[in-house]
């Protein structure tokens, strides 16, 4: 049920969404840009940076995700997500007090046991706010909050990392999270819903999508893409530092650029066109992100290829973007595979999915392929590791492209 409220405070509401994915990717994705000098202080090779980047977040992250959004279906979603907002905030400044490979894994997992109750309920908010011929634009603007939120932690964590140290890095952008939390608290109000969501069961929301092809199709497909998106998001400062010899500062700049142009492009782009081409065919929220990810893999291969800074920098502008247009379509889709009072536990048990395999195994797979392929390629390891990972775009354009048709006949209005 959408609940009696203002336009301005819908997006009021919109707005401490966004900002609080916003630092939900600062957190996730700073490890990223602070890689190098982790590495180098840590002793880590580029298997266990991966762990770090990919496992050791997504473990608890992925499977906490759904018991969370089941609480937030039963009580209130605005609490579940302030006090995801606080721990994972806390556990951010944590890492700054690493001392080694295990320290930093623990701290990793306690940054996605915070991160797992934050975005499914974020979902549910925004499909009980606004209205079904708005919500791919809504998830959209909330979907910023990834590339805003990548860039940011790309910039702010390589300014602190320059002038300071690493560790910093972590603590600042920690307690900036911590403060946030109580202000998101008095803000957002929980929607009124009916009676009825405190008495849906797991079991009933498992047994609705199992029996949905498009949903499996979907959620495979958005794990697949995944796989390359979270393990460019890591690798690609590296990348810029080993194979184009940029040092920290200038690869902060060259990447938040592609993300904030790029990514905002894309999430927008993805949640306009739709809003217009699924109002004429269910089926074309699967299409449009198929299409994308087509479209993105030559241009990817020929920005890792180009040898040229400006070069890349242009040729990445455009995959960077196409890579980020299937969330407002697909996440949508997912909010109308079950009845409202479901959404949230919904959406979790696809990030379960599309988390645990594309953040768990992203970074590790191209941690392990460039560590494989050092003997034979030395610092261009890296860069063959990623022209190899493409292949998952080419997988996940192929699961989206079998969704579109089951996905009309699946959907709940």
């Amino acid at each position: 049920m959408t609940a009696p409220a203002s336009r301005r405070y819908r997006f009021a509401i919109l707005a401490m969404l966004l900002l609080v994915y916003t630092f939900n990717f600062i957190d996730r994705q700073i490890l990223g840009i602070l890689a190098g000098p982790i590495k180098a202080e840590l002793a880590l090779s580029d298997t266990r940076l991966g762990l770090l980047g990919g496992l050791a977040f997504a473990i608890l992250y992925s499977t906490m995700a759904v018991p969370l959004a089941l609480l937030a279906d039963r009580t209130s979603r605005s609490w579940v997500i302030t006090g995801s907002l606080a721990v994972w905030s806390g556990f951010t400044a944590l890492c700054g007090a690493a001392t080694g490979f295990w320290s930093m894994f623990l701290a990793r997992l306690g940054v996605g046991v915070g991160e797992a109750g934050g975005v499914a309920p974020s979902y549910a908010l925004i499909a009980d706010y606004f209205p079904p011929g708005e919500r791919a634009r809504a998830l959209a603007v909330y979907s910023l909050g990834i590339p805003l939120g990548a860039a940011l932690g790309v910039l702010f964590g390589a300014w602190i990392a320059v002038r300071v140290d690493w560790r910093m890095a972590f603590v600042v952008v920690g307690l900036a999270g911590v403060v946030i939390a109580p202000l998101f608290r008095l803000v957002v109000r929980e929607p009124a819903r009916p009676a009825v969501d405190a008495r849906v069961p797991m079991a009933q929301v498992f047994r609705i999508l199992a029996a949905k092809r498009s949903f499996w199709l979907l959620a495979l497909g958005a794990a697949s893409s995944s796989m390359l998106g979270y393990g460019f998001a890591f690798w690609f400062p590296q990348l810029l530092q080993r194979s184009f010899g940029l040092d920290l500062t200038h690869t902060s700049w060259f990447y938040g650029g592609v993300l904030l142009i790029g990514g905002t492009a894309g999430v927008l782009g993805g949640g306009l066109l739709g809003d217009r081409l699924g109002s004429r065919d269910r089926a074309n929220f699967a299409r449009l992100p198929a299409w994308a990810f087509v479209l993105a893999v030559p241009l990817f291969a020929a920005g890792i290829l180009s040898g040229s800074v400006p070069l890349a920098f242009a040729l990445f502008l455009i995959p960077q973007a196409l890579a980020y247009v299937w969330l407002g379509p697909v996440l949508t889709a997912v909010q109308h595979l079950v009845p409202a009072p479901m959404r949230a536990t919904a959406s979790a048990s696809f990030l379960l999915i599309n988390n645990l395999v594309g953040i768990g195994g992203g970074t590790f797979v191209l941690g392990a392929l460039s560590d494989g392929l050092t003997a034979r390629y030395g610092s261009a390891a890296l860069s063959y590791a990623m022209l190899a990972a493409l292949v998952f775009y080419l997988l996940a354009a192929l699961l989206m492209a079998l969704a579109a048709r089951p996905l009309r006949a699946d959907w709940v209005e």
